[in-house]
């Protein structure tokens, strides 16, 4: 071994050193964080249900986001590749009827979202029915849902 190979092989030995280690992590997937995107996502598709009501595909199309945010949060990984996938295509069917200007196609197609997805309705709630969040770190503070009950 010449003198080069031999300073080229310590270098690159404590380049592998002084870098850290891998995250072997699985990218902070946890029934919290799935909690929280179907909240912060679902919310602002349930809010289109007037919009739908009336036919209004532009209000529709400017939320494209939230639907593609909620498909990613809310189905994360592999163990949730199939419902994914389901919600993936009642998205794709949404979308195709705002192309087509079809409101009738869009409201059957929001409907069917809805049903696959379980979309909630993220109603306002008081302090009478529950008490919404317990810190001010909850993904829920400043929201319709954040009630909280004082004595």
């Amino acid at each position: 071994m010449d003198r080069r190979a031999a300073m080229a092989g310590i270098a690159a030995t404590a380049g592998a050193a002084a870098m850290p280690g891998l995250a072997l992590a699985d990218g902070a997937v946890s029934t919290a964080t799935m909690q929280r995107q179907k909240f912060r996502y679902g919310s602002r598709i349930a809010a289109l249900k007037d919009a739908v009501a009336s036919g209004d595909f532009v209000a529709v199309a400017a939320e494209k986001n939230a639907f593609i945010l909620y498909n990613s949060g809310a189905y994360p990984g592999s163990k949730n590749k199939a419902q994914k996938a389901e919600a993936i295509k009642a998205t794709n069917n949404l979308f195709k009827s705002i192309r087509d200007k079809d409101a009738g196609a869009l409201k059957s197609a929001y409907a069917d979202y809805a049903k696959v997805v379980n979309l909630s309705d993220y109603a306002a709630i008081s302090a009478e029915q529950g008490q919404g969040y317990s810190s001010d770190y909850d993904y829920r503070v400043g929201t319709k849902q954040a009630a909280i009950w004082v004595r």
